[in-house]
């Protein structure tokens, strides 16, 4: 048995007899874990990777050690506002994963599955959900999420404003694409900010605003240049780190912090090797604990995944000088927002930019967005040139991963990716 599996045991035992101590301790060990990040990293990622690494821990501790400092967001919520009203992030999609890390998801999945949701939910959602029941994390000071393609947001967040007894915001995101739809969802930003301002006590200032859309806007651009420049280059990933830049360039994007992480990257790549292997786009989550992936990309010179397509949901075309129509446009605009064939045209660019040789399109488990649209995904993915696998599992609840199918499929497209074969 693993330290990690002797964590995660002793959490889920402490939390049935005292869920404020089982708070604490999963506190205190992922605070370890920063500080390994911090004086032991790993050597084998790059400087930026590194430092995300650092940041994105830092993002998971803040609703542990100041909830009252914290909104819980789905992880689409349009971020600056938040941030001018000093509220962080407390991300149900990004603390669940944590949760999965630390080996106690399981328990959580079967506490909400206790209550009456079903086992199709999203188990990002259904993990959230069951930590708050069981009383493992802390209440927020409010709820801000959108309908951005996720129908679990609908049910998951109403249900947490009633068991923490907190105000709640939903943005309501149509799916057409028009300036109708993105006026009406500025006005809706706008609410929402007079939202935070009564809950916080604090003022949205337009100005700054509209600062921080311009740091967005550089953060986004300066993104794609990277993924354009790794092309032909070889950049050592591990399975997390995707993740990490999918969750903190939607989460933190427009702060310093996420504009940093990005220059970094562009500093880094200047110095990377030329490409090696075979480079794999990934579409929707990454099943990080998955002895069968490990195996195949996990620090792989001839297999690397190079781009995840949760941190390129936003395009960098946007007007940061109107700022409520600017965020509007963006999640009107979004990737994931309207038809899959959407979606699939944004993958299939971001892809080609990143010099992707093959794509897989990754079934989770509950998200009927992802499953309703993989055999459409595979057909247009192949026309365009970039050989599509279908892989079925789960990216939060291991008891859904089917290691052994998983590791079949992809070694056998690996192999032929390897084999130059369409």
């Amino acid at each position: 048995m693993s330290i990690v599996d002797v964590f995660g045991e002793y959490v889920d035992k402490l939390c049935d007899k005292d869920p404020q101590k089982a708070r604490v301790l999963l506190r205190t060990g992922w605070q370890y874990q920063d500080l390994k990040f911090k004086f032991m990293p790993d050597r084998r990622l790059l400087p930026a990777d590194r430092y995300l690494a650092r940041l994105m821990m830092d993002t998971m501790l803040k609703p542990l050690k100041a909830p009252e400092q914290t909104a819980i967001v789905s992880i689409f919520t349009p971020a600056e506002l938040l941030q001018e009203v000093g509220l962080s992030p407390y991300n149900a999609e990004g603390f669940s994963c944590y949760l999965s890390a630390s080996k106690v998801e399981r328990s959580c999945l079967q506490q909400a599955e206790n209550t009456g949701i079903a086992e199709t939910l999203c188990s990002y959602h259904k993990t959230f959900l069951g930590a708050a029941q069981r009383g493992l994390l802390p209440k927020p000071r409010c709820i801000v999420y959108t309908s951005l393609m996720c129908d679990a947001n609908l049910l998951t967040f109403r249900a947490l404003s009633q068991l923490y007894d907190v105000p709640l915001f939903a943005i309501d995101v149509p799916l057409q694409q028009n300036e109708e739809n993105v006026q009406y969802v500025a006005k809706q930003l706008r609410d929402l900010a007079a939202f935070l301002e009564k809950h916080t006590g604090k003022k949205v200032d337009e100005d700054s605003l509209r600062a921080r859309l311009e740091t967005s806007k550089r953060t986004l651009e300066k993104f794609r240049q990277f993924q354009m420049a790794r092309a032909d280059r070889y950049i050592p990933e591990d399975l997390v780190s995707p993740l990490y830049c999918g969750m903190t360039n939607n989460l933190l994007l427009g702060t310093p912090q996420e504009e940093k992480y990005v220059d970094m990257l562009l500093h880094d790549v200047q110095s990377a090797p030329a490409k090696k292997g075979k480079h794999i786009y990934w579409m929707h989550t990454i099943p990080f604990w998955s002895e069968a992936v490990q195996k195949e990309l996990l620090f792989n010179e001839n297999s690397q995944i190079v781009g995840c397509e949760l941190s390129q949901v936003n395009e960098p075309d946007f007007d940061p000088s109107s700022p409520y129509e600017a965020l509007a446009h963006r999640m009107v605009y979004h990737a994931l927002n309207g038809s899959v064939t959407r979606r699939i045209d944004a993958g299939i660019r971001h892809a080609k930019e990143a010099g992707a040789d093959g794509v897989v399109w990754f079934d989770h488990w509950g998200c009927k967005h992802t499953m309703g649209g993989a055999q459409l995904a595979k057909h247009k993915f192949e026309e365009a040139g970039l050989p599509l696998l279908i892989l079925d599992g789960d990216g939060c609840d291991r008891s859904h991963g089917g290691e052994g199918q998983t590791s079949t499929r992809l070694g056998a497209f690996l192999e032929m990716l390897n084999g130059d074969k369409l």
